[in-house]
């Protein structure tokens, strides 16, 4: 794919052999997906294209949960999209209302510009309103587009974004219907979100701009899995006293106490055991370095971190809608039970970091009615040997 834009977009050929280079350590399979547009030769940046892409995710994945749920688009109260860096007009809430036809009086939102972890600020905002509008449904939809997103020119930190972005969604029903309990997979228990744009590093390791050569494209800075790192500790540190047994939480407090009074360094702070507090992680899948980032900071288990790797692999980087992705491969895989606590981490740009926490309230059976059907018998894999 990196050569053809060497010929058909006039891509500088070290701008094409850089890509090549992160491609082969990016844990990506064969199988992730890209908009048509970036796939012709030449390829082509259209705004037309770019709502063909929106129109395609957006509308097969919230079909594919009506006709799961035996839901009439007419019952729907609250409607919330969002997608980052691609914001038409009218809005993509106004095309799903136009293509689903419907009511008037439906609250719809509109969210774009809040990066990778958009799709937990949207079930926020859900949160609050199904609050304030008892007896009520709202549909979230999560995706990213890519055709007008596609960067030709040498710098790069921006050519990270062409390697690491793919095509997905996700659509996302919440209810506070009495009728519904019965039928709810998950109660969400609580939403935390942190947000670092007050530090001049934090706001612009993941900046949309326009390089030297007049090229817009997305930088993103090698220190994001510094600023990454900082943003989930000051996350945990609201999350954990809400979802963390007692003991773990005072062993946590006496280390900060004890370094703080034998300050020789020695004395290390004590990293909370969160698989007392969760029986499933789904951690954004924004590259392997923030995965294992992740992974080696809460001292997780490889199994806990599998659902993020493998989406990573099979899907790309598909943006907010990671975390369902990765959610979908836990029910496919057999191994969520009633009871059981799942822990949501998203990253994104400002720089964010917001985490969600649910309960599983049914007894849930292997769902082979998910987008890893065909492909869920031959995972995990070792990527390392794939690759």
């Amino acid at each position: 794919m990196f050569e053809e834009n060497q010929f058909y977009d006039g891509m500088d050929p070290e701008a094409v052999a850089f890509q090549c280079k992160i491609m082969a350590k990016s844990g990506f399979s064969e199988l992730t997906s890209i908009s048509p547009s970036l796939a012709q030769i030449p390829k082509i940046k259209a705004l037309s294209f770019a709502l063909e892409e929106a129109e395609t995710i957006m509308c097969s994945v919230i079909e594919n949960l009506f006709e799961k749920n035996k839901i009439n688009p007419k019952t729907i109260d609250i409607l919330i999209t969002n997608s980052s860096v691609f914001c038409p007009t009218p809005s993509l809430s106004a095309m799903v209302v136009n293509k689903f036809r419907m009511r008037s009086n439906i609250m719809s939102f509109n969210l774009s510009g809040m990066g990778c972890s958009a799709g937990i600020i949207s079930m926020s905002l859900a949160k609050d309103l199904l609050r304030v509008h008892r007896n009520s449904l709202a549909l979230i939809v999560s995706t990213e587009t890519l055709s007008l997103n596609w960067y030709t020119g040498k710098v790069p930190s921006m050519l990270l974004s062409n390697c690491l972005f793919r095509m997905g969604g996700a659509a996302i029903l919440m209810s506070s219907r009495v009728q519904d309990r019965h039928k709810a997979k998950y109660k969400l228990q609580h939403i935390v979100r942190t947000i670092t744009a007050q530090d001049d590093e934090s706001h612009g390791c993941v900046y949309q701009q326009v390089d030297p050569e007049d090229k817009e494209g997305i930088s993103i800075s090698k220190s994001i899995v510094n600023v990454s790192g900082d943003a989930l500790k000051k996350n945990i540190a609201s999350l954990g006293p809400l979802v963390l047994p007692l003991r773990e939480q005072f062993l946590y407090l006496f280390s900060i106490i004890c370094r703080k009074m034998w300050s020789t360094g020695r004395i290390s702070i004590y990293t909370p055991n969160f698989n007392h507090a969760f029986e499933h992680f789904c951690i954004h899948s924004g590259g392997r370095a923030i995965i294992q980032a992740v992974e080696t900071n809460l001292r997780l288990r490889k199994q806990d971190v599998e659902p993020s790797t493998m989406t990573l692999y099979r899907f790309g980087n598909i943006s907010s809608s990671s975390i369902w992705y990765e959610l979908s491969y836990i029910e496919a895989k057999g191994r969520m039970k009633c009871g059981d606590r799942v822990w949501q981490i998203a990253f994104g740009s400002g720089f964010k970091c917001n985490s969600a926490v649910w309960k599983c309230v049914c007894d849930m059976k292997p769902d082979t009615a998910t987008t890893w059907r065909d492909t869920i018998h031959s995972y995990p894999l070792d990527i390392l040997r794939t690759n």
